[in-house]
């Protein structure tokens, strides 16, 4: 049982992941998270509002198990299969993230120094959240899609504009680790 409590090797979880694939490719579908907020939003009623939400959501459906797949898998690794040790971050990310004021960088996978509660009550706390969330839910829209679903099926299908949406995005992720975060919490 303890190899269940280890992340898993890129040789185990890799063909995993292409076996997915291949199953997606088989059955005509793509494979991406942002997909199904767009389906809630049009179970919920959004339709009324916006032509984007008018579709035939049913078709979708299949995409809400993934989404239903994923919190559950989650919660099992968490709750069952965790060994509770810190991430292993290296040393040298977690002397960087000290600087900035992350007293247990590595300790937990959300910072309390952002996520805690009275963090997320602050002025400055919900300013970052809000404006990070619009910015995840613009760049989602403006990209075509999550990254889940560029990386993941958009690379595998040999998409140049998931390639491209994919630079963008390790491109975002460095500017925004490099430039903004020394920024907003230097």
């Amino acid at each position: 049982m303890d190899f269940l409590q280890r992340p898993w090797p890129w040789y185990v979880s890799g063909p995993l992941i292409a076996l997915v694939m291949f199953a997606l490719i088989y059955f005509g579908k793509t494979f991406g998270m942002s997909s199904n907020l767009r389906t809630l939003c049009t179970i919920g009623g959004a339709g009324k509002y916006s032509d984007f939400f008018r579709f035939d959501w049913k078709a979708q459906r299949w995409n809400l198990v993934v989404v239903f797949g994923a919190i559950l898998g989650g919660y099992i690794a968490v709750n069952f299969l965790s060994d509770g040790t810190p991430i292993a971050l290296a040393p040298d990310t977690i002397t960087d993230l000290k600087t900035f004021g992350f007293t247990e960088a590595g300790m937990t996978l959300l910072p309390t120094e952002i996520y805690g509660w009275e963090n997320v009550l602050s002025i400055k706390g919900m300013g970052i959240l809000v404006l990070g969330g619009f910015l995840v839910g613009f760049g989602t829209r403006y990209a075509g899609g999550c990254t889940s679903g560029h990386a993941i099926t958009g690379l595998s299908n040999l998409q140049l504009p998931s390639l491209i949406a994919v630079i963008g995005f390790f491109a975002g992720g460095l500017l925004m680790t490099h430039l903004l975060l020394p920024l907003i919490f230097g």
